[in-house]
This record gives structure tokens, sequence and C-alpha cells, in this order.
């Protein structure tokens, strides 16, 4: 390779590439790779300083480049010497060694230990600081921007030196040092951001500055601009007489698109400041939409989704009615301004260029799902726009998919009226994309059509049902027909054809005719095959549904008995779908309903609609008895029980909805149900039933006209079955929310007088309070509550909750007088009836808004200051009620975070105190009383995750998860699902943890169970080993963390043990087929 002859070298040097790539990766710990690479480095850094033949010094540098990158690890020992040898050529001559020698320094710092690394930043700063020459301050301001983006996390602590040096060299009126400064602020942004968080307003303010940065070009007069335009498109070529200035020394598009690709990194990055951005960033990337260069252009465009992506108000609390009396909140501030992003991608949108047409499709889609209703004053601007990509005869498939996806999103999201002037102009476009050769274009275009055929008839609107779709309807009906009857096409074309046409007759098939018994067929043959049918079954569910009361006589016949056979297939999505189609033809064609259609009752049983609608259409041989006995047959024919439990409730909540159809049956039934409780031949199975069933019809129809049946419910109580018993509590409530006057008073006294008994009828009372009104249960109130406090220190754990759910729910009921009540007892000196109050407070808090909320919100502060409460179980209640609150209404406790986390996070610890011995014959066994507590805490953090990810400092938060990574087998499962979540949601943070992290997962996956350990054992290991390697997956999942030295190293310790190798493999397997179906189902 250091010959003089060309040939040689080139074949040589070949060569060398060519050995270092077959090497076995450093992780696999081959003695081959290391003695490899050991005896070429010396040569390599010898012909790297030897500057006499560039040609030679770049291929060491390539060589030296790839070594590093692949067996970096094994070099640790030549690092000094490989740095001294690489610093002198980032003042070579040759621009080329220079950036060859970037790319080799970059790998370096991925695996040299700290004093190399300190070194070589020492150098580059000092370097700086003199500033010798621009051409190599551009040099070093390059290199330090590939160090960060390839060790962001060592190079964070110098930030505070380096960023003011890059501030200054932003001011020197050289455009390449300007590209270079802000692509290293971009990765400073991206690599480091905890450190750069000081710094980000400096770094906004010059992206914003160098966005607009344009100085040889004139954007003065938007009108003139457009004729301006014109002229210079016409005649791109042509040089004018401008001799001194040509338009390809101008590099200033570099510095806009560096700046636009900075702010698109600042978006993306930094959540919590959104309102800072809508006031800043948006109003400036927006003006710069009309950015002459297309690939700028394209960054600016970009920048702006990001910013919208980030808007989404997927996050709970951005729609938070608290957040919103606000007034400025990120989605009001984007509503202002979307005259402004319309009047900008107006222009655009005739553009010639696809890539920019693009770009604004994609833009309406994002702005629209974050904002539905946007555009609605705007259409009449927009719709011009679209059709002129679909009818561009020279535009490419992607652009025609991307105007059809936007088009949809747009029709989904706004009143159909908005669109009625439109119709003409948007129908023929539409269908002739429907009639497209390439199948993506015919499948989005089926989804508008059946998005069109709603807007032109709007069924749920009738009142404004006043624009003519008559010259619409052949056009719609002929080109989905042609579609539907094809039996060759793409499967997605298929099925979105089935859902078209079934909308298509669902709001115009009273204007179809003859077409329609024929149609019908078709749907017919979609439904017996297995690929189409689940999409038929929908459509058929849309048709019979329809206000139009269609026709379908025609196929009901052979229709009805398919439907039932699908009860009997294993697919739940299937079953479900068949059983709301079952239901609506029963309802609205109850006449065409033939005894001979439904002999699959006893799938339906989990129908309650169904049979009420069955026994009123007065069928022969369907009557009330006959239902009964179809659904109780099971039950009373059988030695064993059920399979299922709930199918036991399912029954009886069916038997309730027949009794309440037919009041007049009632009576007896019940009866004969009371006799079966009593009889002591029954089952257990058929008073379970009969328990059940009596609760279920109790609930709605008043039965204190039957003298037998309390003292039958209490003797239940004391069955041997603990089905039967919860049963029978579960009647006993169900029946007093029938007659609360009659029974609440009996359920209290009995609850006072039968100490043996309490905790059933507690949970009795649970049902009463849960289920009953709020007027009824008003007079009753105090005095329940008043009993209710008698149990509230009960030692009982089981008790103690019941008796809080109890409590809670009772809060609700008049939370202005018994939430401060239930405050005071924080100040009880009893611990069990604190832990019972603060349990009771999760049971106020639900996923929907209510009354209780604005009070909850002023004090649940106090009840969450048990967390420093003494009492462990205490401190533990109260860490699940904040989860509680964390999951259903974070908007509670959002603003309590600061004070609340330092106590959580202490509750992470593993405290020696809580850990003892227990004796158990000859072994001893230790018990951590602190398990549970921990558990709880570390629950709370994976709730915060998603509710509550902007108000965290990750990094603090990261250094808990890190301990759980190294805790009890319950706790390791909860910190790697957590891991896996921080992988997708702050990629960035995790990565400069990442060799932290990866020490306890590869300690986990390498322990040993001890030979004659239980099975459990071998299993929990197992489950554990499972559990770590779907953290490694995620974690692998952010593009730099194979880079780590340490990941790379587990890597290949999995890859070399064939147990951990199967199930990394099945994993990686399963984690891309969700992605898949997640894609799918979206």
């Amino acid at each position: 390779m250091l010959a003089d002859k060309e040939q040689l070298r080139d074949i040589s040097s070949i060569g060398l590439k060519t050995v270092i790539g077959e090497l076995p990766p450093a992780s696999s710990g081959s003695a081959l790779a290391a003695s490899v690479c050991k005896k070429i480095t010396g040569r390599l850094t010898s012909a790297i300083a030897k500057q006499e033949d560039v040609s030679v010094q770049l291929e060491a540098l390539d060589i030296m480049a790839d070594m590093l990158c692949r067996q970096g690890g094994l070099l640790v020992n030549f690092h000094p010497s490989i740095l001294s040898c690489l610093l002198p050529q980032l003042t070579s001559p040759r621009l080329a060694v220079r950036k060859r020698t970037i790319i080799a320094l970059g790998h370096l710092v991925m695996s040299c230990g700290n004093l190399v690394f300190v070194d070589l930043i020492e150098h580059l700063l000092s370097e700086l600081s003199r500033n010798d020459s621009m051409s190599t301050t551009r040099t070093y301001i390059q290199c330090i921007a590939a160090i960060s983006r390839q060790a962001g996390h060592r190079i964070g602590e110098y930030l505070e030196k380096i960023i003011p040096l890059v501030v200054k060299f932003c001011n020197i009126d050289d455009d390449e040092l300007r590209e270079y400064c802000i692509q290293a602020f971009e990765s400073f942004v991206r690599r480091c951001p905890k450190e750069v968080y000081p710094h980000v307003g400096t770094v906004i303010n010059i992206c914003l500055k160098y966005l607009t940065y344009d100085p040889n070009y004139n954007y003065d007069d938007e009108d003139e601009d457009e004729n301006a335009m014109d002229a210079d498109g016409a005649d791109e070529d042509y040089q004018g007489s401008d001799d001194e200035y040509s338009d390809d020394d101008d590099m200033s598009w570099k510095v806009r698109r560096a700046a636009a690709k900075c702010l698109d990194a600042v978006v993306s990055t930094r959540h919590e400041m959104l309102p800072e951005f809508y006031r800043t960033v948006s109003p400036a990337l927006i003006a710069r939409f009309k950015e002459r260069e297309e690939n700028v252009k394209a960054d600016v465009f970009h920048a702006y989704l990001s910013l919208l992506k980030q808007t989404r108000p997927a996050q709970s609390w951005l729609c938070d009615p608290d957040a919103m009396e606000q007034g400025e909140t990120p989605l009001t501030m984007l509503q202002n301004q979307v005259p402004m992003i319309v009047k900008a991608l107006h222009k655009q949108m005739k553009e010639k260029s696809v890539k920019t047409r693009q770009c604004c499709f994609n833009m309406l889609t994002e702005l629209v799902n974050v904002l539905p209703g946007a555009l609605t004053q705007h259409i009449p601007v927009l719709v011009p726009g679209i059709i002129f990509s679909l009818n561009d005869k020279s535009s490419s498939s992607n652009l025609k998919i991307d105007a059809l996806s936007c088009l949809y999103v747009v029709l989904c999201n706004h009143q159909p009226q908005v669109f009625h002037p439109h119709v003409q102009a948007l129908v023929p476009p539409v269908v002739a994309c429907v009639g497209d050769p390439f199948y993506k274009i015919t499948s989005e275009a089926l989804l508008v059509s059946q998005q069109l055929v709603k807007v032109i008839r709007p069924l749920d609107q009738p009142e404004r049902d006043t624009f003519d779709a008559s010259p619409y309807i052949t056009d719609l009906f002929t080109c989905t027909i042609k579609r539907l009857k094809a039996a060759d096409i793409d499967q997605e074309v298929k099925e979105r054809a089935i859902s078209c046409m079934g909308q298509i007759i669902c709001n115009l098939g009273d204007s179809l005719g003859d077409d329609l018994p024929g149609t019908l067929h078709i749907f017919l043959e979609r439904l017996k095959n297995e690929i189409t049918r689940l999409t038929t079954v929908k459509a058929l569910t849309l048709i019979a549904g329809s206000t139009l009361k269609i026709d379908l006589r025609p196929i009901l016949d052979e229709a009805v008995p398919i439907l039932a056979s699908f009860l009997r297939k294993n697919q739940r999505a299937l079953k479900l779908s068949t059983l709301a189609a079952l239901d609506i033809l029963v309802k609205n064609y109850s006449d065409s309903v033939t005894p001979a259609m439904i002999d699959a009752g006893g799938a339906l049983s989990a129908m309650l609609e169904f049979f009420q609608a069955l026994v009123g259409t007065g069928t022969s041989s369907l009557g009330y008895m006959d239902l009964l006995r179809m659904l109780t047959g099971p039950v009373y024919a059988q030695s064993a029980a059920l399979t299922h439990k709930q199918s036991y409730y399912s029954i009886a909540k069916c038997v309730a909805a027949l009794t309440r159809a037919c009041p007049d049956e009632g009576p007896a039934v019940v009866g004969q149900f009371i006799q079966d409780v009593k009889n002591s031949r029954s089952t257990d199975s058929i008073r379970l039933l009969a328990l059940l069933s009596l609760g279920e019809v109790g609930h709605h129809v008043d039965l204190s006209g039957q003298p037998e049946l309390k003292t039958v419910i209490l003797d239940a109580f004391s069955s041997s079955s603990e089905e039967v018993k919860s049963a029978a509590s579960y009647a006993l409530g169900s029946i007093a929310v029938g007659n609360l006057p009659e029974y609440l008073p009996f359920v209290l006294g009995e609850i006072s007088g039968q100490p043996k008994r309490q905790y059933l009828l507690l949970h009795s009372l649970k049902e009463i309070i849960s289920s009953a009104s709020v007027t009824g249960l008003k007079p009753y109130v105090e005095g329940v509550w008043t009993l209710l406090l008698k149990h509230c220190e009960c030692a009982e754990e089981g008790t103690r909750n019941v008796v809080a759910e109890c409590l809670g729910k009772l809060t609700l009921i008049d939370p202005e007088t018994l939430l401060p009540r239930l405050k005071g007892y924080l100040l009880s000196g009893s611990s069990y009836a604190r832990s019972s109050v603060v349990t009771a407070v999760k049971f106020t808090i639900s996923d929907h808004p209510q009354t209780i909320d604005p009070l909850l919100k002023n004090c649940i502060g106090d009840f969450l200051k048990t967390l420093e409460d003494p009492d462990l179980n205490v401190r533990r209640v109260a860490l699940v009620t904040f989860n509680s609150a964390a999951h259903n209404k974070p908007s509670l406790i959002r603003d309590l975070l600061d004070t609340v986390l330092p106590h959580l996070y202490n509750e992470t610890k593993v405290r020696k105190e809580l850990i003892r011995e227990v004796e158990m014959g000859p072994f001893k066994h230790t018990v951590d009383d602190g398990l549970d507590i921990r558990k709880a805490a570390f629950e709370c953090m994976y709730t915060l995750l998603d509710s509550c990810l902007d108000r965290l400092d990750i990094f603090e938060f990261l250094n808990h998860v890190e301990d759980g990574l190294k805790d009890h087998y319950d706790i390791k499962m909860l910190t790697f699902l957590m891991l896996a979540r921080l992988s997708t949601l702050c990629p960035s943070a995790v990565l400069q943890r990442l060799d932290r992290l990866v020490e306890p997962l590869r300690a986990t996956c390498t322990t040993k169970v001890k030979a004659n350990s239980v099975k459990q054992e071998f299993e929990k290991q197992d489950e554990l080993k499972r559990s770590a390697m779907r953290a490694v997956v995620a974690l692998l999942t952010i593009p730099e963390a194979e880079k780590s030295p340490l990941m790379s190293e587990f890597q290949s310790q999995i890859s070399s043990n064939p147990e951990l190798a199967a199930i990394f493999e099945n994993i990686q397997r399963d984690s891309s087929s969700a992605n898949m179906e997640s894609m799918d189902t979206s």
C-alpha cells in the first residue's frame, strides 16, 4: 500500500478494507480481530503522518476510520498514538484529508477512554480560542459537531465553554463557517438536551436571524414578486449582464437550510416551550414558506410539521378544561395563525415542484389532525390547489396519493355543508383516481369517495339536507361497482371498495333503483369469502342501520345463517362485528326475520338488546319462556360449572332484560329463582345464576313483595362456596337499588348487628352506593357515613378497602359537605383511619369530568401530604391514590409535582431496616416489608411517563430507573417496561445514560439460577430475561445505541449465547410485526 505504483496501492487498500470488514465484531472477543488490528495500527498511523502523498494518506485515514468504527474497543492502548497522528491532519492543506480525519475522530470518541477524550476537546478549544485562520476554524467547528453527533453524552460537560465560541463565530461574515456553527448547535440540541437548556434561547434567536438570511435576493413586494417569479422561472439558465456575481457562488442557502434544520431540532426536543414557539418560531417559519431554494423550503416545511406534531392534543392536559381558561394555549395560538398559514400555502400549491406540493399536503393533513375544523373558512381557497394536483398529468403517483389522503382528512374533519359548493369540481378527479391503474391510488381514492358520499348526503343532519346529490350518484356508483366486482385486485382495494359501496347504499340506496339487488348479491359473495368477510359484515351493519330503510330482503335468508356461523369462529373482531350486525338486523328488519334464521341463540348470550328486540317481535316459538329456557338451559343441565365465570353474569343480565320486556312473566320467574336458591339439591352453579338473576331483575323491578327474599339471600351468605357468597352480597345490594326505603335500612341494620358477615354486607352497601340514583340516596347519606366511619379503623385490610370505596363514592353525592370532612380525618391518630381516607379519595377520581373535580384539585395536595406519614402503609396507599390521579385525571396533580416528586423518589429506595429474616423450619427466609411501597412508587413513575412527561426532569427520573433495574423481580419488570417507553419518548436522554443502563440489563440476562432451585425460580428468571431483552430491543431502536462500546459488547455476548440469541430474535420479530400492526390499525 505504501508502494510507488498506483495500481498496487489501490489493490492493496481494497484488500485491507475487505479484511477489516470481514473481521468478527469486537464484541465476539475474537483473538483474530485483536491481533490483526494491532498489527496494522502502527503502520497506518505512520502512513497518515507522512504527508508526501495525499492519496496514500486518504486511503490510510479511510481504513483507520473503518477500523475504529468496527473494532475501536480493541485498540484502547493505541488510542493516544492514534489521536496524536490525527490531530495535525486537521490543518492539512487538503480539505479531503481534514474531512476524513474528522470522520476518524468521530469514531474514536465512541470507544476511547476519558483521558484521550479530554486531550482532544482541550486541543480543539485552545485552537478555536486562538482562531488562526478562517479555514482551520471551520474545520474545528465541524469536528466539534461531529464529536457531539457521535458522543453527545460525553461532550455535554464542555458545552459551557464551547457554546460562547460558536456564538461568536456565527457573527463573522463567512457563510460556510455560519453553516457549520448552526449545524453544531443542532447536534448540541439533539445530543445534549440537559446541558444545552440554558442556551436554547440564544440558539433560537440565531436560527431565526439566519432563516431569512438571503443577501443577494430581493423579496420586497409580494405582488410584483409573483410576476417576477414567472419571468425568472421561464428562463432559468439566462445569466444577466451582472458578470461579477453569479448564483453559483451564493452559499447563503446553506445557512438558511442549517437554520431550518436546527429549529426543527429545537421544536422536536423542547416540549415545554410550545407557547414560546408559537409566539416566535411559528410566524417566522410561515413567512419562509416562500423560500426560493427547493431544498431549504422542504426543511422549513419539515420544521413546521414537527411543531404541529408536538402540538397534537394527544396530551390530555393540552385540552384540559382548567388549562383552557388560561387563554393562550398552543392550540388557540395556532388557531389564530391559520389564516397566515393558508395564505402562505395557497401560492405554493400550484408550484411546478412536486416536492413543494407534497410538503403542502403533509402540512394541511397535520394541521387538520391537530385542529379539526380549522380550515372551515379556507376551503374555497384550498380545493382548487388539491384538484390541480389530482388532474396534473405530470404529477407522480406519490403526489396523487398525498393529495388524496390530504383531501380525505380534510373531508373527515369539517362539516359537510362547507364542501357543497365544491362537489361539482371534486367528484370528477376523484372518480378518475378510483379508475387509476395503480392500486395505491385507487385505494386512497375509494376512501375519499366514501367520505364524499357522506358529504353529498349527510344522513345525520336531515334538516340540513338541502343539497341535490342526484347528478353525482351514477358516477360514484359506477366507478365503485367496477372495483367491487373485480376479483383480481389488491386486498386493500377489495376492502375499501366494499366499505365505499356500503356507504353509497347506506346514504344513497333509495336512488339506486334496479342496481340495488344485484349489488347486495355481490355483498353476499364477499361474505362467504374468508378474506373479505369482516369488512362485509361492517358494511352490512352500516346499511342495516341506514335511516333510508334499504330493502335487504333479497339477501336476508342467506345472510343471517352465514352471520350466525361467524359467532362460532375463533376471531374476536369478527364475533363482535357480527353481534352488532345481527342486533341491528333484528331491530330494523324484525318483520323479515323467520325462526329458521335464528338457530344460533346460544352464542348470542351477550346480547341484551337483541333479546329484548327478539321477544318484542312476537315470532312464534321465540316467546319469553322459550328464550329463557335457551338461556338458562346450559346451567341447569350440567353438573359441572361453566368454563367462564363471566358467563353467569351475562346470562343473568339477559334474563333481566327479557323480564323487563315482559313484566307479566316476572313474579313467577322470581319465585322460581328463590326456590332454586333454597333448594338443598341445587348445584352451586344454579344457586349462583339464580342469585345473580334475582339481583339483575331486582335492580330494575321492585321485589319487596317477595317475603322470603331477605332470609334466603342472608342464608346464602353462609354458603361454603366463595362464588355463591359474593353473588349473594351482590344480589342483596342490587335488589336494594330497586327499593331503597325497604332495603337500605335493613342492610345498615345487618351491618351493625352481624359482625361475622360484615365484609359481605359492606359489599352489598358498596353495590347500593355505586348504582342507586343520587336523589334516592341523598336522605340516607348521613346515616351511612356515620356507620362507615365506625369501620374505617378496622384492622382487616379487605374490610377497610370496601369501607374506603363506599366513603369515596358517597363523597361524590355531596362533595361540598363530605370532602372537607374526609380531609378532617387526615389528622386522626389511627393510621388505619388515615389510610382509609386516602384510599377513599382514590374512588372519587375518574377519567371523565365530575362536579367534584375543582374541589378535589384544591385539596388533593393535603391528601398527598400523607406521602410523609410515619406509617408505611399510609404512605403506600397515598402512592396508589396519586397513581390513580396521574392516570385518570393528570390535571389534578400536574402542578403539585415539584413537591410530590422528591417524596415519590424517596420511596423507590431499598430500606435495610425493613428487611427481616424469618425462620421456616430449617430454612431462613428474608422478607422485605418495603417491597410493596417501592412497587407502588415505580408504578407511579411509569404512569407519569404517559401523562406528565413534560414536567419531569428526565435525568433525575433515570437515576431512579437505574436503581430499579437492580431491585427485586417485580420492580425489575416495571423498570424494563419504563426503559422501553423512555426509548421512544426521549431517546437522546436515554442515550446519554446508556452505559449505566446496559450494565444491569446484562447482569439480569447472564444470571444463573442455582441448580437445585424450585421450578418457579427458573420461570421467574426466564420471564426476567425476556423482559430485559425487550428493553434491549427497544434501546436498540435509538439509532446511535449500538455504537456504544458496552452495548455492542453486550450484543455480541447475546449472539454468542444460543439461548439469549433465540429470545432476542423472537422479540425482534415480534416488535417489528407489532409495528406493522399498529400502522394498520391507525
